[in-house]
């Protein structure tokens, strides 16, 4: 809870400056809502377009996934909205720096400005909210019956046997008689003889004889 917390705040700020940021100097002044969407992709140019049509749609779409993930608790949605800011704004300096022959930083208000910065630094916040975020609680799914194991084998093998005399004596289980004529075992009765040696001859007087 904590967690989710915690990332759902380094999100919405990282969102927050990504969103803020085109209207920030990026390069020699200019800011980033300045700059077409479609410059990106054929080259930077000179043309002032319209401020849904600039790098800001693109922010303002990824603000919107984050919404969403921090909504459903979704860390990957998160994590997609960081990527989004981050892969743009360093499209943006590729383009930027293949027409001004590299980038620049210079703390007069020429080269790269606080813009940039703040796109920067509202991906890295995306990515970070995404990774301390915990996401929705994993639901434990009950298994089939026939999936579980079996705790009492022997419950499941049938009826218990019979008690002794109501069977009808055809089964090993329910005989009438455990101790009939047929079964009758008396592993402690008496042998019915005894090997006992013979003793030797004696004389009248009692002594053995040899």
């Amino acid at each position: 809870m904590i967690r989710n917390i915690a990332g759902s705040v380094l999100a919405l700020a990282g969102a927050t400056a990504a969103v803020w940021s085109p209207f920030r100097a990026w390069y020699d002044g200019r800011h980033g809502s300045d700059y077409a969407i479609g410059d990106l992709f054929t080259g930077i140019t000179g043309s002032d377009p319209a401020v849904i049509g600039s790098i800001l749609l693109p922010f303002a779409f990824a603000a919107l996934v984050t919404l969403l993930g921090v909504v459903l608790r979704s860390r990957l949605l998160v994590a997609v909205a960081g990527v989004i800011v981050l892969g743009f704004t360093v499209l943006w300096m590729v383009r930027v720096g293949q027409a001004e022959d590299g980038l620049v930083v210079s703390g007069d208000g020429r080269g790269l400005g606080d813009g940039v910065a703040n796109a920067l630094g509202g991906g890295l916040l995306l990515l970070l909210g995404a990774l301390v975020m915990s996401g929705r609680p994993k639901r434990h799914r009950l298994e089939p019956a026939a999936a579980r194991p079996r705790t009492h084998p022997t419950l499941d093998e049938g009826p218990p046997p019979e008690p002794y005399g109501t069977g009808d004596g055809t089964t090993d289980q329910g005989t009438g008689d455990p101790y009939d004529t047929g079964t009758r075992s008396m592993p402690y009765a008496a042998p019915d003889r005894f090997d006992v040696p013979a003793e030797p001859p004696r004389d009248p007087n009692g002594n053995p004889k040899t």
